[in-house]
């Protein structure tokens, strides 16, 4: 069984420091080059490891600091993929929403180049020994769930199976196997999809598009198994379910009954990190689904707000969630990043600090400090 670096992890992106938004702007705007600003990402990211470690993580990420989405900036570098940026609709209540972006498949998918490599050899240098460097990357059932079969081209691909998803597949295959040459031992896929297949109203908007919202978990299980297959020996590899996160709202409501066996039972990954910050996500019962060697990291502390939660009530839900699932097979962290896109969550750069605190103290406590 692969084991996470620790009882506590995290998920991943983390507010963006003010020099680092003015300096993104300055290179929209053509003042400065790339290369100034990847200067000035390295330095965040310098920070930003510190402080990770400051905080007692032992799983450290570049808090996402050179991206603007959390799936786009990955998934256009893959040859074949077109995507566009996504547009923020304001709602009546005066909140802001993120339409989710257009993803298209426009020819056969492929491995065009290292994606993420450059950012890991970066990461892993500013990384002190005894910590493991982390990377995230947006799921493959992206490329499928926005636009099903009307988003992927019939030309490149008459039929869907299983040339593109072997394809897909292949292409996730090369980046984790030029992660791993790199020294990367540990990669979380986020998945918004199958947290959407949770919510009445997704499932419906699957239905219009074509698909069967009961036979879509199942069919994505075997999708991401495609992907397992190809990873490196020894790389540990996580997905991480997420209901929406951007600027402190949600996109998707629901227990986790839809999708449990199929994401619990079927997939053949190491670890899962579920949103459980609220009572948006249901109860622990689906956990009851999950097999044997696997983790489920609970998201029991969350990202979008401030407040702290109590340490007593953290416990409490750990031990509820213990009577589906042995401990030995439960880890905690926050719910989601604090900056899933570029704009950050609404909670400070301090309360940022002390929920992560809270999430290794909590950890510490109710596992032992090994």
């Amino acid at each position: 069984m692969m084991k996470l670096p620790a009882r506590y992890d995290h998920v991943g992106s983390f507010l963006r420091p003010k020099y680092l938004l003015e300096a993104r702007a300055q290179k929209a705007r053509g003042e400065i080059t790339p290369e100034q600003l990847r200067k000035v990402e390295d330095q965040a990211i310098t920070e930003i490891v510190k402080f990770q470690e400051d905080v007692g993580l032992k799983s450290i990420t570049d808090g996402e600091f050179r991206r603007t989405y959390f799936h786009i900036d990955f998934l256009e570098q893959l040859g074949g993929v077109k995507t566009d940026i996504p547009v923020t609709i304001k709602k009546p209540d005066g909140t802001e929403e993120l339409a989710p972006p257009v993803i298209r498949v426009i020819d056969k998918v492929r491995h065009a180049r290292d994606i993420q490599k450059a950012d890991f050899d970066y990461l892993k240098s500013q990384v002190s020994a005894g910590r493991t460097p982390k990377v995230t990357i947006p799921s493959p059932t992206m490329l499928h769930f926005r636009g099903g079969r009307a988003g992927i081209s019939k030309e490149a691909y008459p039929e869907l199976e299983p040339a593109f998803y072997d394809d897909v597949a292949k292409a996730y295959g090369d980046e984790l196997r030029s992660l791993y040459a790199a020294g990367c031992r540990y990669v979380q896929m986020d998945d918004t999809n199958l947290a959407y297949l949770c919510d009445e109203k997704m499932r419906e908007a699957a239905r219009q598009r074509g698909d069967d919202p009961n036979e879509l978990p199942h069919r994505y299980a075997k999708f991401i198994n495609k992907v397992v297959a190809q990873k490196p020996q020894g790389m540990l590899l996580a997905m991480h379910l997420c209901r929406g996160n951007f600027k402190s709202t949600h996109a998707a409501a629901g227990n986790y009954e839809p999708v449990a066996e199929a994401l619990l039972k079927e997939m053949n990954l190491d670890a899962y990190f579920l949103e459980y910050d609220d009572e948006r996500s249901g109860d622990f019962r689906p956990l009851r689904y999950l097999a044997p060697g696997k983790i489920v990291v609970l998201g029991l502390v969350t990202t979008k707000f401030g407040k702290l939660e109590s340490k007593d009530e953290l416990k409490r839900r750990i031990d509820e969630a213990s009577k589906y699932v042995s401990m030995d097979q439960l880890c905690l962290s926050p719910q989601c990043g604090f900056s899933s896109t570029v704009h950050g969550n609404d909670i400070a750069v301090e309360d940022q600090r002390a929920k992560l605190r809270l999430v290794v103290e909590t950890a510490q406590e109710v596992w032992g400090k090994a």
